[in-house]
């Protein structure tokens, strides 16, 4: 397979534009000359549209059925690999997210030949936007597209070395073609290095926010986080003392990095830009109303960056997604069940203040935030009651409408663990059998809680455990949870998986934290799922919780080899370049 389809994808002069200047509008393409393009303001930040476009796949749920399809896509929702959310949908199992999820290395290979050459695509488009600097008029639109450019080459390198480790630093286009040049693998220092001061000169030049026709665009404040994160993901102790500079330090920098990344968030706060959203309800329902709303508001004062969405939700015409439909139980005509909360994570939601644990009501009582994030037995939705349990008379059982199949499709699929998400979904969304119109809601990347609970770990590993105790309370607190008195390393972690539930940061914990070959194997941490049953005599309720390891298709497998991913072979062969620990050509 030719180089070109990789690293120097992006040089390509083919490019999106379209007649009208809405930043986020989907575009047909067309061929247009290099200097009509710097020249024009217009096709100026049509060009930049992929980078936002590529940051993440966000609601996604492309599930391809075949090894070509797999081939080409790598739009999964990365939660499914974790263990708090899951698909309930068989079908899914049979295919490649199956295949990804039991650690077939051909599958993983093919899935990470994609990501790999999606990212490069962004960076030579960017390298090149570079190389074409001095032809852009200057102006405020130069500024603001340099910093651009800057931050999201120092993103794509960003996301490049959390999956592969120290990869190719490029920073020029090229093309093999007519160009020898080979490039080694970047050390974690390199890496550190390039992917900092990408993002520091980003901070330089892009302002504090935009006004709203420019919502969505990167600002300093992204930028400062991107900083942050890097230090944060640098200091993990999973990537000190390695053998390979380009798989780790060689020495152990995680003191450092974490020092680094002190100042780094503490810089962020000091914009005084962003903040919680706070809640002024008291009941559980005010309150579990009022955190939902938080993730239906689109680029609110605690957002830092999101991928942006269309207000109408168009799905085929715009860039709307499927969130609702795919979330939906079976009473809202939902035949996806994409998006499962597993019994692992409700056990994560502790009591509230005063109040201890009762088996036979395991739902009283809990976290604020597990009434807003999880549809269970006895909610409510959108004035439904969920019917989330079974009715036993005599011998036979029969199922609640919500775990029951609708619809005539042998394949529509229904919650396996008990449970629905609350969280994200909007009550409001129609959805019906035309799947034209679906959801807006935004996509989070990064918001200020999960900058308090970052600064709050870094401070906890500084030995600073009051300052990241009071980080912690400033979290519980808006959730209208009481403060704790005292805080240990088990806490903080339940409190980042609680707060940030479903959000993409608690599948890269498991990696940064060294504890993803056991929290993603079957073996070792098996998805749990509740059954209830009710006695139609006596009315009463047994609550049973079962492995959903059991069935063989859902089996998961990690391997310590896959916290870095394969590298693609077309690449290992050009630049002469070592591939990742124990993984073989197939």
């Amino acid at each position: 397979m030719n180089i070109k389809k990789y690293i120097i994808y992006g040089v390509v002069a083919i490019l999106p534009f379209t007649s009208t200047s809405c930043l986020f509008d989907d575009a047909p393409v067309d061929k247009i000359t290099d200097n009509y393009i710097w020249e024009t303001p217009m096709l100026l930040d049509e060009y930049a549209l992929p980078w936002y476009r590529n940051m993440n796949d966000g609601f996604s749920t492309f599930v391809p059925t075949s090894i070509a399809l797999v081939k080409s896509s790598s739009r999964y929702y990365m939660q499914w690999f974790s263990d708090q959310i899951v698909p309930s949908n068989t079908n899914y199992y049979n295919a490649g997210y199956g295949d990804l999820l039991k650690g077939n290395n051909q599958e993983i290979t093919n899935w990470a030949t994609v990501k790999w050459s999606n990212y490069y695509t962004q960076i030579q488009s960017i390298n090149r936007l570079f190389e074409n600097e001095a032809n852009i008029a200057s102006g405020e639109q130069k500024e603001r597209i340099l910093g651009e450019a800057h931050f999201f080459r120092a993103y794509y390198y960003y996301i490049l070395w959390r999956q592969w480790g120290g990869v190719m630093l490029i920073k020029n286009t090229f093309d093999p073609l007519t160009d020898n040049t080979k490039f080694p693998r970047a050390s974690y220092v390199q890496m550190v290095d390039a992917i900092v001061s990408d993002a520091k000169e980003a901070a330089k030049r892009l302002p504090v926010s935009f006004d709203a026709s420019n919502a969505g665009r990167v600002t300093k404040g992204a930028a400062l986080m991107l900083i942050a994160k890097t230090y944060l993901w640098a200091s993990s102790e999973y990537y000190q003392n390695k053998s390979n500079d380009y798989l780790g330090f060689t020495d152990d920098q995680s003191q450092a990095m974490l020092e680094k990344a002190k100042e780094a968030y503490e810089d962020l706060f000091d914009l005084n830009q962003y903040q919680l959203v706070q809640i002024a309800g008291t009941t559980q329902e005010d309150i579990k109303n009022e955190y939902r709303k938080i993730f239906l508001t689109k680029n609110s004062v605690e957002s830092i960056l999101e991928v942006q969405h269309s207000n109408d939700g168009n799905y085929d015409t715009g860039n709307g997604h499927k969130l609702d439909r795919d979330a939906a139980s079976p009473f809202f005509t939902g035949t996806t069940a994409a998006y499962t909360p597993t019994q692992n994570h409700v056990d994560e939601y502790g009591m509230r203040e005063g109040l201890t644990y009762d088996a036979k009501n395991p739902y009283e009582g809990r976290d604020f935030r597990f009434y807003a994030n999880i549809l269970y037995n006895g909610s409510t939705y959108n004035g439904h009651i969920m019917d989330l349990q079974y009715i036993r008379t005599g011998n036979n059982e029969v199922a609640g409408v919500d775990i029951t199949k609708y619809g005539e499709s042998e394949t529509a699929a229904y919650s396996r663990t008990g449970y629905y998400m609350g969280k994200f979904v909007d009550e409001t969304q129609k959805i019906d059998k035309d799947d034209t119109y679906a959801s807006k809601q935004n996509y989070i990347i990064w918001r200020y809680a999960e900058a308090l609970l970052d600064y709050a770990e870094v401070m906890f590993r500084l030995g600073s455990e009051g300052i990241a105790l009071d980080k912690v309370n400033e979290i519980r607190n808006r959730a209208k949870m009481h403060s704790l008195s005292s805080l240990t390393w088990e806490e903080l972690v339940n409190e980042r998986r609680i707060e940030l539930a479903f959000e993409e940061t608690t599948y890269w914990d498991m990696f940064r934290w060294g504890v993803a070959v056991e929290k993603m194997n079957g073996e070792t941490n098996p998805i749990k799922a509740m059954k209830i049953v009710e006695n139609s005599a006596n009315g009463q309720k047994r609550y049973t919780i079962s492995n959903m390891n059991r069935f063989p298709k859902r089996v998961r497998f990690f391997e310590e080899k896959q916290y870095y991913l394969p590298i693609p072979w077309d690449e290992i062969r050009y630049h002469g370049v070592p591939q990742n620990p124990e993984w073989r050509e197939m």
